[in-house]
């Protein structure tokens, strides 16, 4: 069986020539990164994380969130026991980051090393969940926007439970609730030291402005992936027309409270609110608790933009025809609903990795 060459597409059945099928190919950065993600965490040779223990993670990660025809793709491969020393942690640490990214702490990654898993290994397993997670959601959203059927979810699309620790394992002093301020952040586990890098591997992180970021340099274990995943990034949000980029940065942060993450909200309302040029709003939406609607007193637009974020981010996915039809109803183009599912997908990615292998502080 091989990789597909266009897993997307295939999945979704978007015809070519199709509005979407064109909408994508005018997103044709995101449409590319995303699909090269894909290909290079499963083609790797990597004797820290083999590809059929890749593939077992996949298929399940991608089963939990309801995503059939993904898990049957994975599951076509070879696959590794689940039961095995390795993989019985790894699949603890898969269930932890798709359910509950945010009761994460250290002691999953500490029983991964106990477990034999090399810091390497590690970070291309929590960018494996943490992909697979944002890969389901691409899906289940291409899939409504194609009307195509999705699985059915009850899961309420409300606001998620956060750290409230007052400090990090560090003793920094930590943000215990959401908010617009600029915050640290720093890694459960060692970045890899610059001087580690070669030249060529040194201009890559350069390219990307993130020499001295801990968290770069800590995903820069895989350097491969972390590139993949960053030009994917680049190419949902600062690509011109379509969803105006306020809306996508919304996304990012409905998509960051429900999953807990303080930090990624924390940048991408800041940048929402300064576009928006509305801070109530943003901080209305940053004061939610759990448990609560996240739209509520928005305006009608952000009302159905952060109904559906919020419905596509739950797992498993709740995004639904009647998501879809608020959007619709507030001249959403094709364009700028794919903006919008591929936006609150992303933070699917971006969350995990933030609330699982590292902590906010207050700088």
């Amino acid at each position: 069986m091989a990789l597909s060459q266009d897993i997307l597409a295939e999945l979704a059945e978007i015809a070519p020539g199709s509005p979407l099928a064109e909408a994508r190919a005018a997103r044709e950065a995101a449409t590319r990164h995303a699909q090269g993600s894909y290909e290079i965490l499963f083609s790797q040779q990597d004797s820290d994380f083999a590809l059929d223990e890749r593939f077992a993670v996949a298929a399940k990660v991608a089963k939990w969130h309801n995503a059939e025809a993904l898990a049957a793709h994975y599951a076509g491969f070879g696959l590794a026991d689940p039961t095995s020393a390795r993989l019985t942690p790894a699949l603890s640490f898969a269930r932890l980051l798709t359910f509950s990214p945010a009761e994460a702490t250290p002691g999953a990654l500490n029983a991964l090393t106990q477990a034999g898993w090399s810091k390497e290994g590690i970070v291309t397993l929590a960018q494996l969940i943490a992909f697979v997670s944002f890969q389901s959601r691409l899906i289940a959203g291409l899939r409504l926007l194609n009307d195509r059927p999705v699985a059915a979810s009850d899961v309420a699309p409300v606001a998620g439970v956060w750290h409230t620790n007052a400090t990090t394992i560090t003793g920094k002093a930590a943000p215990v609730a959401f908010t617009q301020q600029e915050l640290g952040w720093e890694p459960w586990l060692a970045a890899r030291p610059l001087a580690d890098f070669r030249d060529d591997e040194v201009a890559i992180l350069a390219k990307f402005g993130h020499t001295d970021s801990d968290y770069f340099r800590l995903l820069g274990r895989n350097l491969p992936v972390l590139e993949q995943r960053t030009l994917t990034d680049k190419g949902i949000f600062y690509t011109p027309g379509g969803l105006p980029r306020a809306e996508r940065e919304l996304a990012a942060t409905v998509a960051s409270k429900i999953n807990g993450c303080i930090y990624c909200a924390s940048v991408h309302a800041r940048k929402a609110s300064q576009l928006s040029k509305d801070d109530s709003a943003i901080d209305a939406l940053l004061a939610v608790r759990p448990g609560q609607s996240l739209s509520e007193g928005q305006s009608a637009r952000w009302q159905a933009e952060i109904n559906f974020a919020a419905a596509l981010s739950v797992t498993p996915p709740a995004a639904s025809p009647l998501h879809l039809a608020a959007l619709q109803k507030q001249d959403l183009d094709t364009l700028a609903q794919l903006d919008l599912v591929q936006s609150t997908a992303f933070f699917a990615w971006a969350n995990r990795l933030m609330l699982t292998l590292g902590e906010p502080w207050l700088s």
